[in-house]
């Protein structure tokens, strides 16, 4: 029997560079998936949460001062077929007369494509009715924000969801 060497030997060297290939690949991998977590999410969702800390507070205040006013506002919105809506707001105060005088503003806003956004001021009609137009309306699900104003102040302020056809 004949001893024959083999040419292929696993020398340490050999081995060396296989691990520090191994570990250059899987540590370039994890530099690669932070610089990309990092650069695209922050990791916050306000830059200043003191500041939405203290508007948060601001809004509950505000929602408590409307509720307290006991104002009956029912808004409506029709589209025809070829995207032109039409939002109609009817206010009346605690007692059903109707509340004039005030700046009605209505977002129709898309909840998954901010770009597709409508905004309108609604102009008052008669007593305590406020209409406005906009084009271009999507059939879909929209959320209806009205505002309504006093001046400078926001005295009024509705979020709701609806389906347009």
């Amino acid at each position: 029997m004949t001893n024959v060497a083999s040419t292929n030997r696993v020398t340490g060297r050999t081995v060396l560079i296989c691990m520090l290939a191994f570990f250059g690949v899987i540590i370039a991998v994890n530099a690669g998936m932070v610089t990309l977590a990092v650069g695209t999410l922050p990791g916050t969702d306000v830059d200043n949460p003191y500041s939405a800390g203290i508007a948060y507070n601001k809004e509950i205040s505000a929602a408590r001062e409307q509720e307290a006013r006991g104002w009956h506002i029912a808004a409506h919105v029709e589209r025809d077929r070829d995207g032109q809506s039409l939002v109609q707001v009817e206010a009346r105060d605690a007692t059903g007369a109707p509340l004039a005088g005030l700046v009605f503003t209505a977002e129709l806003a898309r909840p998954t494509d901010r770009r597709a956004d409508h905004a309108l001021v609604l102009a008052e009609r008669e007593g305590g009715i406020y209409r406005g137009r906009v084009n271009g309306v999507a059939a879909g699900q929209w959320e209806l924000i009205i505002q309504a104003a006093r001046g400078s102040e926001r005295v009024f302020l509705s979020r709701n969801r609806l389906m347009l056809e």
